[in-house]
């Protein structure tokens, strides 16, 4: 999904107290004079909420190391899809995406920075699970859907996960990696030697080094990292990805599960900007739709007015064609 970092997101919490529209009908509201402004902030109805408005910004743990998810760019600035969704989070909450502080987490301290208040929310390429979310964790909607692979040097003469038997495979701790390939040889005649590293850039040395005859991890991230494999180790050229998918990933925000208003407002943002995504709403042309909104979607979206009616989350009690 291509990122689109809508700076005027405020009014994507207009779908927060939104049930889903049946097709034709027209919402009913309560005071069509009473439609809050794309600007104005959501109801503090959550002590996260509280703390983040009164701090004046919200943290966000993302990736610091993984092209195209989050890295941080020379000028010492985040960048990436999971860093636009936190920007967008900030442009919810305070209408400016620039109120929020990313920290940088390895995926073996990810989870421990979100229990102990560290950050506000987590957007770092994580597996939604059962065992996490167990784990006085609440993930939201998946933002991406990956599947895990392996990668190889081009010249290893490995062509299928057959291949592997006798291979040292390299992961990352701290991930659903380690089972999924446990899961994968499980009864098969393949044995493999698992080698586990803290961070990805001391595994991507220990690659290139020849320590690891096999790099395992979502499928996206091996993409990531063969594309920008150092020139001196070979370049991307030096390295193949197997077509066969290990598992599946659905990678989602996590936030504390003792917040629920707080959570809802995270899953909400990502639905709103997978709305805007798929309308065709972006930064560049927000305002312009906001004032004339195409569709009664577009208006729901942005809060905006059809027909001189203004729409809110609000509903009237009377029954409707949705069912109960």
């Amino acid at each position: 999904m291509r990122t689109v970092p809508i700076t005027l997101l405020g009014a994507v919490l207009v779908f927060a107290t939104l049930g889903v529209a049946c097709s034709g009908e027209e919402p009913a509201v309560e005071d069509a004079s009473a439609v809050a402004s794309e600007s104005a902030p959501p109801d503090a109805s959550s002590d996260t909420l509280a703390e983040v408005r009164d701090r004046g910004y919200v943290t966000v743990g993302v990736n610091d190391a993984l092209p195209g998810f989050g890295f941080i760019q020379p000028d010492g600035g985040f960048a990436g899809f999971d860093v636009e969704f936190g920007h967008a989070l900030a442009a919810a909450i305070f209408g400016d995406r620039e109120a929020v502080h990313f920290v940088g987490l390895s995926a073996a301290s990810r989870f421990e920075a979100l229990r102990v208040h560290e950050i506000d929310v987590l957007f770092r390429n994580t597996t939604w699970s059962i065992s996490r979310d167990m784990q006085d964790m609440t993930f939201g909607v998946p933002n991406f859907y990956d599947g895990q692979g392996v990668m190889v040097r081009a010249d290893a003469g490995i062509e299928t996960l057959q291949d592997l038997d006798g291979a040292v495979v390299c992961a990352l701790s701290g991930t659903t990696t380690q089972l999924n390939q446990e899961d994968t040889f499980a009864g098969t005649d393949v044995s493999y030697q698992p080698l586990v590293f803290d961070r990805a850039e001391t595994l991507q040395e220990a690659f290139a080094a020849g320590r690891c005859d096999v790099w395992t991890a979502d499928r996206s991230q091996l993409a990531a990292r063969r594309e920008s494999f150092p020139a001196q180790a070979g370049g991307p050229d030096a390295l193949v990805i197997l077509s066969e998918t290990l598992s599946k990933e659905p990678l989602a925000p996590a936030t504390r599960s003792d917040d629920a208003a707080w959570s809802d407002l995270v899953n909400w943002v990502v639905l709103g900007m997978v709305a805007a995504e798929e309308l065709g709403v972006t930064s560049e042309n927000v305002a312009a739709l906001a004032e004339d909104p195409p569709s009664q979607e577009v208006a729901r979206l942005l809060g905006s007015t059809v027909d001189g009616n203004a729409f809110q989350g609000h509903r009237t009690s009377r029954p409707t064609s949705c069912g109960t």
